[in-house]
């Protein structure tokens, strides 16, 4: 049995500009396979998974700073 373990936190959400999932990065065939991936295949997709983070993270709305404010 492999030993990486997933990186699913259950925030199963597929972004549709990325084409990957907002709780862990990986793609939908990465999650459907993951099970079969031997412990390389894992590891490769895992060493991945901060660019993909950093990208998924561009692609968020700039918060609205005026929120919040007293309107004049």
């Amino acid at each position: 049995m492999p030993s990486i373990q997933s990186p699913c936190i259950s925030v199963c959400d597929i972004d549709p500009a990325t084409g990957l999932c907002v709780g862990c990065a990986r793609s939908l065939a990465e999650i459907v396979a993951w099970s079969s991936y031997s412990d390389a295949e894992r590891a490769a997709v895992m060493e991945q998974l901060p660019a993909r983070f950093h990208r998924l993270d561009g692609l968020k709305p700039e918060p609205d700073h005026e929120l919040g404010r007293e309107r004049n």
